[in-house]
């Protein structure tokens, strides 16, 4: 009864544009068909989407995780990181778009499922307390306690910490990438009982050559946790290209 008192006085909107939609949250069907979400094939291991399924090994992994696994099982991803999924992560991430985190997090939920009912706990990347007190959230830290709500899963926001400033990795290499965030995660000492043994969850906004996520799958392991994949809400198709 509530829900359709507050459509009548605030119709919901579609997430990219101002055109009419059927709940909150969702895309407009101009929209919807414009959004590349991410569906098989992919790979595997780290969900970069696939042009065709001949682009996968054997195995079903793409050419990086062929040579260079990272150290999380597996990460999944709601959308592309393109010109249409773009605008709507940086109004979130850059201009404070916080409302938006719950109906993000419900189309991370369904790309997720899988990751979210194997999960015992879930976690977001951090960010450094400079960089948190500069943009006054942490947008992975919100995805993740709408995820909890939707599958019922503890949230520990706290889990890891940043121990170091780490400069954008907008325009760095995957190489470069890895440098970048070598050493700059770890477990909190008096987190370290919630892990061991544990299937953790990692949530972030954006996959691009998975740097950061498998760092802090690394120090997650090296603390017992029995296993990490990665929930994301979009994922750079070509990492070459830097985007993001």
């Amino acid at each position: 009864m509530w829900r359709s008192a507050l459509d009548l006085v605030l119709p919901p909107r579609c997430l990219a544009c101002d055109a009419g939609v059927s709940e909150p949250g969702a895309l407009c069907p101009a929209c919807f068909g414009r959004f590349g979400f991410v569906t098989e094939p992919f790979c595997r291991h780290c969900g970069l989407p696939f042009t065709h399924a001949g682009e996968a090994s054997p195995a079903g992994l793409c050419s990086g995780c062929e040579a260079h696994p990272p150290a999380f099982d597996r990460a999944r991803a709601v959308w592309r990181y393109d010109g249409a999924s773009r605008p709507v992560l940086t109004g979130f991430k850059h201009a404070d778009r916080t409302e938006l985190a719950p109906h993000l997090a419900r189309h991370m939920a369904r790309a997720g499922a899988t990751l979210l009912a194997e999960a015992a706990l879930i976690a977001p990347v951090p960010l450094h307390r400079w960089r948190l007190i500069a943009r006054r959230f942490n947008q992975a830290a919100l995805l993740a306690h709408a995820l909890g709500r939707i599958a019922r899963r503890p949230v520990v926001a706290d889990l890891l910490a940043r121990q170091r400033a780490t400069p954008s990795q907008g325009r760095l290499s995957a190489a470069e990438r890895a440098r970048n965030v070598a050493g700059a995660f770890a477990v909190r000492p008096h987190r370290m009982g919630l892990v061991a043994g544990k299937r953790v969850l990692v949530v972030d906004d954006v996959l691009t050559s998975g740097a950061t996520a498998s760092a802090c799958a690394a120090v997650l392991k090296e603390a017992g946790a029995a296993g990490v994949d990665v929930l994301v809400l979009a994922r750079v198709p070509h990492p070459a290209d830097r985007l993001g």
